[in-house]
């Protein structure tokens, strides 16, 4: 069950992790997801706030990333499988939306006289 594969044509490291937030958030409001599944995310929410909680060093990014990394894992695969298209075709949406962006020269027209 740990060996799911999530491509998105292979975002950036930033969109990757906008994308798994994104992908959190709609898991939580999933209503067929179990309720304590759901308690994870609020478990790294709370470590955050109260980081004396754990006993040794342990870093608040690693929390946060195995807290969310564990709840979309152990939700069912059909509904990850459902979001993630979901969140695949608005990621592709917003690069061809970009790559038109990138061929639109902004100028503006004068007309010369010739001396």
């Amino acid at each position: 069950m740990l060996n799911k594969k999530i491509d998105l044509n292979k975002p950036g490291f930033f969109s990757g992790l906008i994308i798994q937030l994104k992908l959190v958030i709609l898991l939580m409001k999933d209503r067929r997801i179990n309720p304590l599944l759901k308690l994870l995310p609020f478990a790294g929410i709370l470590y955050l706030v109260f980081p004396d909680l754990l006993i040794g060093p342990v870093d608040d990014a690693v929390i946060l990333f195995g807290g969310s990394y564990l709840f979309v894992e152990l939700c069912p695969s059909a509904i990850v499988a459902e979001h993630m298209h979901k969140l695949h075709t608005e990621h592709s949406k917003s690069r061809q939306e970009k790559q038109i962006d990138k061929n639109v020269i902004d100028g503006e027209f004068r007309d010369m006289d010739e001396k």
